[in-house]
């Protein structure tokens, strides 16, 4: 992580500029968020343009287009290749995305916040075949919010960028959680007033 930080921080403003964007989407695109994770990307572009090396808007806007197109890649890849598009090794990772995926497009949103989802959630859209149209209305949606939530978060946290970036993976479970139980809750009270009508 730290090579990563001083690599970000060495090479030019408009190849950092690139850099969020091509690791925004190769996570997806290239199911790399394993190892580096987009999010880590977005937090560093946050924090060169917090320095004034670059203006916060291009960031945040390399942040989202990388992310968008990424997932859209990841989502052909996934709709062609179908659960083989995980290889062997990732056979559990699919099983658990496509439970995810019953939520519907929400799931989408949601999967863009936590760093296991994010990386595996277009692929798995695309292998579950559910409409581009929808798969990317819920994903234009996430990776906007994303990007620029991710970005902001470093451009706010300026030379504490190390220890934001080891809190990244929490803050997003965190986020995740709290929205799912908010979601789940309104669901419940959907579902039960549904019930009482057919009752009535």
């Amino acid at each position: 992580m730290k090579k990563l930080i001083e690599w970000f921080f060495s090479i030019p403003t408009a190849g950092a500029v690139a850099a969020v964007f091509v690791l925004a989407g190769a996570e997806t695109a290239l199911l790399i968020g394993f190892l580096v994770p987009g999010e880590v990307a977005a937090i560093l572009g946050g924090v060169i343009a917090s320095r004034g090396h670059v203006p916060l808007p291009a960031m945040i806007a390399a942040a989202i287009l990388g992310a968008a197109c990424g997932d859209s890649i990841g989502y052909f890849t996934g709709r062609k290749a179908g659960s083989g598009a995980f290889g062997k090794h990732r056979q559990k990772h699919w099983s658990r995305a496509r439970a995810f995926l019953k939520r519907g497009g929400s799931a989408v949103l949601l999967g863009r916040f936590t760093p296991f989802l994010r990386t595996i959630m277009p692929a798995a859209a695309g292998a579950a075949k559910m409409p581009y149209r929808r798969f990317l209305l819920w994903d234009l949606a996430g990776v906007a919010l994303w990007g620029a939530l991710s970005t902001l978060a470093g451009y706010w946290g300026g030379r504490n960028a190390e220890a934001l970036l080891h809190r990244a993976g929490l803050v997003g479970l965190a986020l995740l959680v709290v929205v799912a139980a908010a979601l789940y809750f309104l669901w419940r009270r959907f579902d039960k007033g549904k019930r009482g009508k057919r009752r009535a």
